[in-house]
C-alpha cells in the first residue's frame, strides 16, 4: 500500500497523540496556514461575467457581421444577427454563474462543523476554523473536515466513492500509539476531507487544510475554466474571413471599374453595395447557431441535456470515451446477487443468519443490501454484538430466540468464518474455491455461520469455535442495461472506451470483461500513487482498464490522450470526476445519481444515467455535424454564382444583374433553405472508423474541388442566361428574369441533390423556391414591379435542363460528402435505445 508523507512542521512538538492545541498554538497556525476554506468564498459579478463572455470568438464575429450590415443599411439582416447573439450571450452568462454555483455543490460533501479538542476541552466550532495540529473527533455518518492521520479509533470504515471511485467501504486503522509521529503513513491511516465515516468513531490529527487537502486540489481543477474556440468555430471563422476579404476586394474593384466606365458615383456605389450584400457570408454563423440549437433539442429527446450548445459539435467528433465505472457503467448500488447455502439449509435460512449478524443501523452498504432483501425474521432480542475489526475480520451478534435459547450468528471474510466452523479440510477447500470464482467475477463475498449457546450464560461472549457453516453470499454492483451493446457499437466504429476507476482491480477487470472491453480480454493497468499516466499510456497503448486511479491521475490520462490526437469524452458522476470532466473535450455527467458539482461542470448531462445514452448522443452529434456540412455546401454552391454573376456582369459594362430588391428575394430563399432543408436529414450508411485528429476541415480536398467545379458551372450558366436573354435589343428586364430564374432553379437543384428530398423539411423549400419563381416572374404586374419580364417556354426549358444537370452533379457531390472512406464524420446509425 502506498505511503504518504507526514509533514512534521504541521504538528507542534509538544503535542501528543491525545492532546489538543493551546490557544497560542491555534493563533500561530492560523497566521501560517489561514482558514480551512476548502471552497473559496467567491461571488460572481456582472463585470466578471461580461469579461468571461467576451472571450467567445463566435460572439465577436456576429458583432462584426451585424455592424457591417447596419453600415450597409441592411437593418433586417443586422437585427437577425443581433437576435442570434442573444441566446449565446444568455448561455455564456448562465454557464458562468453556474460554474460559480458549482462551488456550493462541491461544498455539500464537506463538514460545516467539527468537534475539536483545544486547551484540554472538547468544543464544537465551524470547520473553517480548524488548523493543522488540531485533534478532531469524527462520528459515524459524518464527513471528515480536513486531511489528517487517524490517531485513535477501531472498526473504522469510510465511504470514499465520490473522491476515489471506490464503490465499497474502505477499512481504516489508527496509527499505533507512540511518543513520536512517524515520517510516513499508509493510505489506510489517513482520513480525507470529503469522505464519510461509516462505522466507528475516529480521532483525526489535522495535517492539511483548505486548498492543501486532496479535495481542495479537485476544487482548483474544477474552477479553472477553458474558453477556447472549438475546431469548427475556428474553421468557420477562417472561412468567413477569407470570403469576407475576397468580397471586399471585389467590391472595391467593381466600384472602381464602374467609375472608370463612366457610370457615375451612384451606379458605382449601388454596384458595390449590392455585391457586398450578396457576398457577405452572414448565413454561416446564423446557420451554425441554428443547427446547434436544433441539436440541443434533439439530444434532449434522447435524455442528453446539453448545457452548452457547442458541445453538440464536439460530441459528434468524439474518438475516445473515458468512463467512470461506479454509477456510470454500473448501477452504483451494492446488491445481493447470489446465495450459496450449505447442505441442509435453504436461501431463506442463510439470509436470516446473515441479517441477524448485520446491524440495522450500520452505514455499511453491505449491511443495507442485506436488510433490503425481504425475508421472515424471528422475534429475537439482541443480547450482545461484537463488531467487525481488521484483526478479527468478522462480526457476531448473540440473540435470545423466542424458544428461550441463545444463538450466535457471525459473518465476515470467508477464510475467517470457515476457520471457526466445524468443517473438514476438504469442505473448507471446496468452499474457498467457490469464493475464488466469485472474486474473479468481481463480486464481494462473505461467509455466514451460526451456533447455539447455553442460555444460562449471564454475559454472553463471542464463541471462538463450534459454528455451523451456513453458506456464502455474493454482492455486486450490477452493469446497467444496454452498456455492453453500446460498448460494442463504439468498438465497431473504432472509438476507444477506457474504464477508469479507483476500485479494486479484480472488480474492474471483471466488469470490463462483462461489457466486452478489449473483445472480452481487456488490457488492464493498476495505478500506483507514483505512476505517471503518460508513461503508462506509452507502455500500454491499447489500454482498456485503469484501476486504483486517483483524480489527478485520471486528469493526466485525459490530457495524455488529447496530446495523442484523441477527442475525449469523459463520463462520471462523482466529485472525483470533476477535474477530468472539466478538461475533456466533452464532459458528460450523470443527471440522476451524479453529484451537483459534476452536473454543473459538465456541458452534457445524461438524464437517465445510462452509458448507452452517450453513444446515442455521439450518433446524433455526428449526424448533426454531417447535416451542417451539407448546409454549408449549399451556401457555398449558391453564393459562388450569386457573387460571380453580380460582379462579372457589371464588370462587362452591362446593366446590373441584380437590384437590391432581387437580393432581398434571394436572401429570403437562401436563409430558410439553408436552415430547414438539411437540419433534419436521417443518417445513412454503415458505421465508419473514426480518425484521431484534433483539427476540423469542412470538406476533404475532393469535395472542395467538386464545390468549385459545380459552382463555376452554375456561375457560367447564370451569366450565359443573362447574355442570351439580353439579346441584340438589350432587353434588360428579360435578361434579369432569366438569370434570376436560373439561379433560383439552381438553388432548388442543389437542395434536391444534397438532401435527396428524404424529409418534408427539405421538400418544402424546393417547392417554395419554384413556386416563387412562377409567381414573381410569370405574373406581369408582379414581374413589372420587380423590373422583370415573364419568360418564354424555351427559357423554361433551358432552366429545367439546368435543374436536372445541377441535381445530378450535387447528388454525386453528396455521395462524396457522406461516404468518404475513413471520414470520421460519417454518422452512426441512430436509433432509440
Amino acid at each position: 500500500m502506498s505511503q504518504r508523507q507526514i509533514p512534521k512542521d504541521r504538528i507542534p512538538d509538544s503535542t501528543t497523540a491525545n492532546q489538543g492545541l493551546t490557544p497560542d498554538q491555534v493563533i500561530a497556525a492560523q497566521r501560517t496556514f489561514g482558514f480551512n476554506d476548502i471552497i473559496a468564498q467567491t461571488a460572481g459579478n456582472w463585470r466578471d461575467i461580461a469579461r468571461d463572455t467576451a472571450r467567445d470568438p463566435m460572439l465577436w464575429f456576429l458583432v462584426l457581421s451585424a455592424a457591417l450590415f447596419a453600415g450597409l443599411g441592411q437593418l433586417t439582416e443586422s437585427l437577425t444577427l443581433v437576435l442570434a447573439m442573444l441566446p449565446l450571450l444568455g448561455m455564456d452568462a448562465y454557464l458562468h454563474r453556474r460554474t460559480a454555483a458549482s462551488s456550493a455543490g462541491l461544498a455539500s460533501r464537506l463538514a460545516s462543523e467539527a468537534r475539536v479538542l483545544r486547551n484540554g476541552q472538547w468544543t464544537d466550532l465551524a470547520a473553517r476554523e480548524l488548523v493543522p495540529g488540531d485533534l478532531v473527533e469524527v462520528r459515524p455518518g459524518e464527513y471528515f473536515p480536513a486531511d489528517g492521520i487517524l490517531v485513535a479509533g477501531s472498526d473504522l470504515q469510510v465511504d470514499e466513492s465520490t473522491l476515489t471511485g471506490e464503490s465499497l467501504p474502505v477499512a481504516k486503522r489508527a496509527i499505533p500509539p507512540s511518543d513520536h509521529v512517524p515520517a510516513m503513513a499508509s493510505e489506510d491511516r489517513w482520513g480525507t476531507a470529503g469522505t464519510r465515516l461509516l462505522t466507528g468513531t475516529a480521532w483525526l490529527r489535522v495535517l492539511f487544510t483548505g486548498g492543501s487537502t486532496r479535495y481542495g486540489e479537485i476544487v482548483r481543477s474544477a474552477t479553472e475554466g477553458r474558453h477556447e474556440a472549438t475546431p469548427l468555430q475556428k474553421a468557420i471563422g477562417e472561412l468567413v474571413v477569407m470570403l469576407l476579404a475576397a468580397a471586399l476586394i471585389v467590391c472595391v474593384v467593381l466600384a472602381a471599374v464602374r467609375l472608370w466606365q463612366g457610370h457615375g458615383w451612384i451606379d458605382a456605389l449601388l454596384s458595390a453595395v449590392t455585391l457586398a450584400v450578396a457576398a457577405i457570408p452572414e448565413e454561416f454563423p446564423v446557420v451554425y447557431t441554428f443547427f446547434l440549437g436544433m441539436g440541443v433539442f434533439r439530444l434532449a429527446r434522447k435524455n442528453a441535456l446539453v448545457r452548452r450548445a457547442v458541445a453538440v459539435e464536439n460530441i459528434g467528433r468524439t474518438s475516445c470515451i473515458v468512463s467512470d465505472k461506479t454509477g456510470t457503467i454500473t448501477a452504483g448500488e451494492l446488491l445481493l446477487s447470489d446465495l450459496a447455502p450449505d447442505n441442509g439449509l435453504n436461501d431463506d435460512r442463510l439470509l436470516q443468519v446473515a441479517k441477524l449478524a448485520a446491524r440495522t443501523d450500520s452505514g455499511d452498504p453491505l449491511d443495507q443490501a442485506l436488510h433490503s432483501r425481504p425475508g421472515k425474521m424471528p422475534q429475537a432480542r439482541l443480547l450482545a454484538s461484537f463488531p467487525f475489526t481488521e484483526a478479527r475480520r468478522r462480526e457476531t451478534a448473540v440473540w435470545a430466540m423466542p424458544d428461550g435459547t441463545l444463538q450466535a450468528c457471525t459473518k465476515g471474510a470467508p477464510e475467517t468464518v470457515l476457520s471457526v466452523c466445524s468443517l473438514s479440510a476438504q469442505d473448507q477447500s471446496r468452499w474457498l474455491d467457490r469464493v475464488g470464482e466469485h472474486a474473479r467475477s468481481g463480486r464481494k463475498v462473505i461467509a455466514c455461520a451460526y451456533r447455539s449457546m447455553e442460555a444460562s450464560e449471564p454475559s454472553p461472549q463471542e464463541p471462538a469455535q463450534g459454528f455451523t457453516f451456513a453458506g456464502l453470499l455474493a454482492f455486486e454492483d450490477p452493469v446497467r442495461d444496454g452498456v455492453r451493446e453500446a460498448v460494442a457499437q463504439c468498438m465497431t466504429a473504432g472509438m476507444r472506451v477506457i474504464m477508469v476507476t479507483g476500485d479494486h482491480p479484480a472488480t474492474a477487470i471483471a466488469i470490463a470483461r462483462s461489457i466486452g472491453l478489449g473483445g472480452g480480454t481487456p488490457t488492464a493497468v493498476v495505478m500506483e500513487a507514483e505512476d505517471d499516466p503518460k508513461e503508462i499510456l506509452q507502455q500500454h497503448p491499447a489500454i482498456d482498464v485503469v484501476a486504483r486511479a486517483t483524480p489527478s491521475q485520471k486528469l493526466v490520462l485525459v490530457q495524455a490522450l488529447q496530446s495523442q490526437g484523441e477527442l475525449v469524452a469523459v463520463t462520471g458522476d462523482g466529485v472525483n470526476d470533476v477535474p477530468a470532466l472539466r478538461q475533456a473535450d466533452i464532459g458528460v455527467a450523470m443527471g440522476a445519481r451524479g453529484t451537483r458539482s459534476a452536473r454543473e461542470v459538465a456541458p452534457v448531462v445524461l438524464l437517465d444515467d445510462n452509458f448507452r445514452t452517450i453513444v446515442d448522443a455521439v450518433a446524433e452529434g455526428r449526424q448533426l455535424f454531417q447535416n451542417l456540412r451539407l448546409a454549408f455546401a449549399y451556401l457555398l454552391l449558391i453564393h459562388l454564382p450569386l457573387v460571380i454573376g453580380a460582379a462579372a456582369i457589371p464588370l462587362m459594362g452591362l446593366p446590373l444583374l441584380f437590384l437590391p430588391i432581387h437580393i432581398v428575394w434571394l436572401e429570403l430563399v437562401i436563409h430558410p433553405t439553408a436552415m430547414l432543408a438539411f437540419q433534419d436529414l436521417p443518417s445513412s450508411g454503415p458505421l465508419a472508423k473514426v480518425q484521431r485528429h484534433r483539427s476540423t476541415r469542412f470538406f476533404p480536398t475532393g469535395v472542395w474541388v467538386g464545390i468549385g467545379l459545380i459552382g463555376s458551372l452554375i456561375s457560367l450558366a447564370v451569366i450565359w442566361s443573362y447574355l442570351h436573354a439580353l439579346g441584340a435589343d438589350r432587353d434588360v428586364a428579360h435578361a434579369r428574369a432569366m438569370a434570376l430564374t436560373m439561379l433560383l432553379v439552381a438553388s432548388a437543384g442543389i437542395t434536391t441533390g444534397l438532401s435527396r428530398l428524404v424529409r418534408s423539411s427539405s421538400r418544402w423549400p424546393v417547392f417554395g423556391t419554384l413556386l416563387s419563381v412562377l409567381v414573381l416572374v410569370q405574373i406581369p404586374p408582379i414581374s413589372h414591379f420587380l423590373n422583370l419580364r415573364p419568360l418564354h417556354p424555351q427559357d423554361w426549358m433551358i432552366c429545367f435542363i439546368g435543374f436536372a444537370a445541377i441535381t445530378a452533379g450535387t447528388l454525386l457531390l453528396a455521395r462524396r460528402l457522406t461516404h468518404v472512406p475513413g471520414n470520421p464524420d460519417i454518422p452512426f446509425k441512430t436509433g432509440e435505445p
